[in-house]
């Protein structure tokens, strides 16, 4: 009998993590690869010692307080928590860990690209060259906007809006963010205690704020109108931050001239109107997508997972 601790993976993970976790716990992979639903996971609760779930699963109450649940832990493959009842994890004795720091450089880059595509029509183009409908160069084909001398208006400026600074700044853009405190190292006049202001002056708009209710729909009718109408907004953040709605219809208007977006509100489904228009860059969550960055995630999981079965203080907690 096999009484190594049992650890369900409710994805397919990067081969080299799987095997590191096969090698002390019984592993059992989601090998469908499609999202667990609840009855699912309330079994993976009851079957296991460790609960490994990534954004697109719902850990919620009932989940991490059923009486019959076997998982003493939930390790997170993602940085981000929103989908997890942490009050509820406390309340139940379950311990919560994440991966932060590995994935800032890729999602900083992903950042960059989206902004890229969005400023110089980059998707557009590709589309129309696919589509046979290109008839050569001209000089006022599909005219974008350069970056240099642009204002980036970073909303949130945590590890990775810093790492999108340090990128944009090669790219000649000036920086200026917004976020509940200044931070002690940037110029005073870089910083925006009002969101409302920065989207009235920024050129780029580059969301990097947490989800949950605080943040959510930040990004609304009003911040969009206030926007210039060459300015782009990119989210690299979290879907729930815009008012998706509102978006097309800004994007629809050309209120503002161009959108990038990395992840959704409700994902793996896009706001409908959004598909239909051509001034926005569509990418499918590839923000932590590098083979290198994605198994670094997996191995801080298990890296958490081996401090919590050998009852050592866990790298990762969440409280």
């Amino acid at each position: 009998m096999d009484d190594r601790p049992r650890i369900l993976l409710t994805r397919r993970w990067p081969d080299a993590v799987e095997a590191r976790l096969a090698d002390r716990y019984a592993v059992t992979p989601n090998l469908s690869d499609e999202p667990m639903d609840d009855a699912a996971l309330a079994q993976a609760m009851r079957d296991h010692d460790a609960l490994c779930p990534t954004v697109t699963d719902r850990i919620d109450r009932d989940l991490l307080l059923a009486p019959d649940r076997r998982a003493r832990i939930v390790a997170n493959f993602g940085a981000g928590v929103e989908h997890i009842d942490l009050s509820a994890a406390r309340e139940a004795g379950i311990a919560v860990t994440n991966t932060p720091d590995v994935l800032t450089n890729a999602t900083a880059d992903i950042a960059l690209t989206l902004i890229l595509m969005a400023t110089r029509r980059a998707a557009e183009g590709e589309r129309e060259v696919r589509s046979g409908a290109w008839s050569g160069w001209r000089p006022t084909h599909m005219l974008g906007h350069s970056l240099d001398g642009n204002l980036l208006g970073l909303v949130g400026f945590g590890r990775i809006a810093r790492a999108v600074a340090d990128r944009a700044s090669a790219f000649g853009l000036r920086i200026a963010y917004h976020s509940r405190r200044p931070a002690p190292d940037m110029p005073d006049e870089a910083y925006h205690p009002d969101l409302a202001t920065l989207a009235t002056q920024a050129d780029i708009l580059s969301l990097h704020a947490p989800g949950g209710a605080e943040t959510r729909h930040m990004i609304d009718a009003d911040i969009l109108a206030r926007m210039k109408p060459t300015a782009v907004l990119v989210n690299t953040g979290r879907g729930s931050l815009i008012d998706e709605a509102a978006l097309a219809t800004a994007l629809a208007d050309r209120s503002i001239a161009a959108a990038g977006l990395d992840v959704y509100e409700h994902e793996p489904r896009v706001h409908a109107a959004l598909l239909t228009l051509p001034n926005v860059v569509l990418l499918p969550h590839l923000g932590s997508a590098t083979l290198e960055t994605r198994t670094a995630m997996g191995m801080k999981v298990a890296d958490n997972l081996d401090r919590f079965f050998d009852e050592m203080a866990l790298l990762d907690p969440v409280d």
